[in-house]
């Protein structure tokens, strides 16, 4: 561990931050996705679909932050993965993502929350609330650790009554830890720090 954390330059968010911010936003999910609960003059979870949600982590990068997150929602939520690829082993996006493992859960007419790393241009995003639409999800929500809104190409439109849950909003730097990698390394860092540019250039 020691010689990786001499690859970071700075910690970003300390391993104490995250978790208590991760608390906060699994609070503000159970509080959201109770049947009872009123959101803007009506229930976010109508009679019709009062199913509880389906929580969808994107891997591999949101591993860490679902595992936490989902122990703190006071919900009988289902847990469910996708794989989508569009880094490979670089720094930047390619832009183009693909769906290289599909959900096992059927997902037709239920809520779903995606659970994300990072949001930075918008694309794997809209590459995924179509797959979701198309497999009928009455609701499309996103929590996400960080959001890079600097570098948004694509803005995506929630679905149904979904909402846009967001960690931090982080600064345009390579960041890894807490599941984020370059190259498949890093993700166990307890932390998010921005990576040396050595590392990568």
């Amino acid at each position: 561990m020691a010689a990786m954390e001499n690859h970071i330059e700075k910690i970003l968010f300390t391993e104490k931050q995250i978790s208590q911010r991760v608390s906060e936003l699994a609070s503000q999910i159970t509080l959201n996705f109770s049947p009872s609960t009123n959101i803007g003059g009506g229930p976010l979870l109508s009679s019709s679909s009062s199913s509880a949600p389906v929580v969808v982590g994107v891997a591999t990068g949101a591993f860490l932050f679902l595992a936490d997150l989902v122990r703190k929602i006071n919900l009988p939520i289902s847990v469910d993965f996708v794989r989508v690829e569009s880094y490979g082993s670089g720094t930047v996006s390619s832009g183009k993502p693909k769906i290289s493992c599909d959900l096992k859960i059927d997902v037709t007419g239920k809520h779903v929350i995606l659970v994300e790393d990072v949001v930075d241009t918008g694309n794997t995003l809209a590459c995924l609330f179509e797959h979701l639409k198309s497999k009928g999800a009455s609701s499309i929500s996103v929590c996400t650790l960080l959001d890079k809104p600097s570098r948004r190409k694509v803005n995506v439109e929630l679905v149904g009554e979904g909402k846009f849950y967001c960690g931090f909003e982080c600064p345009d730097y390579f960041v890894v830890g807490y599941g984020l990698d370059f190259a498949e390394v890093y993700r166990n860092l307890p932390y998010v720090g921005i990576l040396k540019p050595e590392m990568y250039s």
